[in-house]
């Protein structure tokens, strides 16, 4: 079992920085693949982007390339997602997920550990 506790979130301004954190139990976090995703209001789930369980291997949602980064501590336990150049459409709860198989990607039913979620509101 894993736990997952995300932080970072908040109220910025167009076009600023924040980085959000997702730290998680477990002995054997460093073999998770891990997603970042995120919600806005009267919308479905989306990708954001993913990392490898080695942290060598990351894949971004198009409308985020570019902007976020994703990067791993394992010796942390910990996923971080830095959003840079935020807009009003960024605007979300961020979710972070674990998928224990190590396999990662873009669709959310890979993965079988989820966070409480963070909330991420960009104004114009």
């Amino acid at each position: 079992q894993v736990q997952l506790v995300e932080s970072g979130g908040g109220l910025v301004q167009a076009g600023d920085s924040l980085r959000l954190s997702c730290a998680a139990s477990g002995r054997t976090f460093s073999r998770y693949a891990m997603g970042w995703f995120r919600q806005a209001p009267g919308k479905e789930r989306e990708f954001v982007g993913a990392i490898s369980w080695s942290g060598g291997s990351t894949t971004y949602a198009d409308s985020v390339k570019g902007r976020f980064t994703i990067s791993r501590d394992n010796a942390k336990n910990t996923v971080y997602l830095q959003m840079n150049s935020l807009k009003p459409e960024d605007t979300a709860v961020y979710y972070c997920a674990a998928d224990h198989m190590g396999r990662g990607g873009s669709l959310g039913t890979t993965y079988e550990y989820w966070g409480q979620g963070t909330q991420v509101t960009v104004s114009s």
